[in-house]
């Protein structure tokens, strides 16, 4: 019984030693900065942690963080700059999604504006237009279908080849919401032109 918990700790000695080693510099090194006076380092200590005593205060510097993360935010979004993205929108795989999305022409961007006139046509009341703007409608959405088919299969076949082993859950729906927006409206800011390779 005794014995066991000597071995264990002969053990965690040895262990103990060998991080000091590995840690340890060497006594004539230098650490590369002066050793603060004690008061220097009350002062720091008390600073850097600075809570706010009422309840008020601390939501209005709650708030101004908020709003200074949205508009760097805000800011990366228009910009494209990566640091700075939301969370959804990170990372090398989303980029591809978007690049890939924002290179091709596609129909699905057009749905909202076709729709539009497509309603005008239908509040017209000569049955002719009427039924035009149903006939339409209808074989517009299935060429938008069609063209969504299209991009999610291209766009998840170069993620297998681009991104194999990596998480790309939910990029095909990602893409194709993108597409669904006019050009100049999508956020972040389209990156590479028509008909550029991403």
């Amino acid at each position: 019984m005794f014995r066991r918990r000597s071995d264990d700790a002969a053990a965690s000695a040895t262990v103990l030693e060998k991080q000091d080693e590995t840690t340890q510099r060497h006594p004539q090194a230098k650490k590369g900065r002066p050793t603060p006076k004690r008061s220097e380092a009350e002062t720091n200590r008390r600073n850097r942690v600075t809570v706010p005593k009422d309840r008020k205060e601390a939501a209005r510097q709650a708030r101004e963080r908020m709003r200074s993360e949205r508009e760097k935010q805000r800011t990366a979004l228009l910009e494209g700059d990566e640091r700075h993205l939301p969370v959804r929108d990170k990372g090398p795989v989303r980029k591809f999604a978007r690049d890939y999305m924002d290179s091709r022409w596609s129909l699905a961007e057009f749905f909202l504006p076709a729709a539009v006139v497509i309603l005008v046509l239908s509040i017209i009341k000569v049955p002719a237009i009427q039924l035009l703007s149903t006939l339409l409608f209808l074989l517009f959405f299935v060429l938008v279908i069609l063209d969504f088919v299209r991009l999610g299969f291209g766009l998840r076949k170069q993620l297998a080849e681009r991104f194999a082993g990596q998480n790309t859950r939910g990029t095909v729906a990602y893409g194709l919401m993108r597409i669904l927006q006019m050009r100049r409206l999508r956020l972040p800011k389209p990156q590479v032109r028509r008909g550029e390779k991403p």
